[in-house]
């Protein structure tokens, strides 16, 4: 059974940045598609980012993360990575990664999760 654990979110003022990590023990990433979502407080899950697997590589962003967030594959940690810049206030949630082997997209019908890690944008 895959399992993800999600790492590198905190507290950051509006301007800043987090370096989000997505990785798996186990299991080599390299053959998921790999997917963000976040979940804000009384919103539903959203879809913020994907990466396909190492055959294909191509990446998709939401409209409202598009120039400021950045997802990529580190192969010799078996992690994707979520780069975050010029955090805003709106993209404080709770952020997921999740894994499939056909899936891709930014619908949140993955077939593995992680936990989750708190991501708060505040002055």
């Amino acid at each position: 059974q895959l399992q993800l654990v999600e790492s590198g979110g905190g507290l950051v003022q509006p301007g800043g940045s987090l370096r989000l990590s997505c990785a798996a023990a186990g299991f080599t990433l390299d053959y998921y598609v790999i997917g963000w979502f976040r979940q804000a407080p009384g919103r539903e899950r959203e879809g913020v980012s994907c990466i396909s697997s190492i055959s294909d590589g191509s990446t998709y962003y939401a409209e409202f993360v598009k120039g400021r967030f950045t997802i990529s594959r580190d192969r010799t940690s078996n992690t994707v990575v979520l780069q975050m810049n010029s955090l805003k206030p709106e993209d404080t949630g709770v952020y997921y990664c999740a894994a499939d082997t056909h899936m891709y997209g930014l619908e949140p019908l993955y077939d593995y999760w992680g936990q989750g890690t708190q991501v708060t944008v505040s002055s």
